[in-house]
């Protein structure tokens, strides 16, 4: 399964680099919009990951995408972060929102479990939503830090709240163009 879970997580971010390299060198682009195009590649790419049929394994394949998202938006935002610190944002974000994460993970899991191939395609709206979320969360974050303000629980709870129905929504509109790349 590690050598799958490597495979997954190389692809994923040769593909992202790919992108990102486009998106990040843009001088067309300006800060908002390269930061609004990174969260969509990333989304896409963790949910083309959860299409894969492995149960309970998205945690350990999406985390370390997810931590590199943030390390990207970081640099865009002028404050590079590391994977590590970036994971510990993660972190501090799903401390918050942590139980509907959770539910989040055991949904998936499940219909991996028991609705192999069509459970793989279900989840792409969730997943892509998710990640949205959690990019516009970071962002959120970064800019407080800028300032040298921190987000209360308060705030992280409604912006999550917010950004994963808007990223639901924008996942299922992206759905069909995220099956066909599905990491190819």
């Amino acid at each position: 399964m590690n050598t799958l879970k490597d495979d997954l997580i190389n692809r994923a971010k040769a593909k992202i680099q790919h992108e990102l390299t486009a998106i990040e060198n843009s001088d067309d682009l300006t800060q908002a919009q390269k930061i609004s195009q990174i969260i969509h590649v990333f989304a896409a790419i963790c949910a083309g990951v959860a299409v894969q049929p492995i149960p309970f394994a998205d945690i350990f394949l999406l985390t370390p995408i997810q931590a590199y998202m943030g390390v990207r938006l970081s640099a865009v935002m002028g404050q590079p972060l590391s994977e590590h610190e970036s994971t510990e944002i993660i972190k501090e974000i799903a401390g918050v929102v942590g139980l509907g994460l959770l539910a989040q993970q055991l949904v998936l899991g499940a219909y991996k479990t028991f609705v192999p191939f069509l459970g793989g395609l279900t989840t792409i709206p969730l997943v892509y939503g998710l990640t949205y979320a959690i990019g516009r969360v970071m962002e959120q974050y970064l800019m407080a830090r800028q300032k040298n303000q921190k987000l209360s629980s308060e705030q992280i709870k409604s912006l999550w709240t917010q950004f994963k129905k808007e990223g639901e929504k924008r996942g299922k509109q992206s759905e069909s163009s995220i099956k066909k790349t599905n990491l190819e």
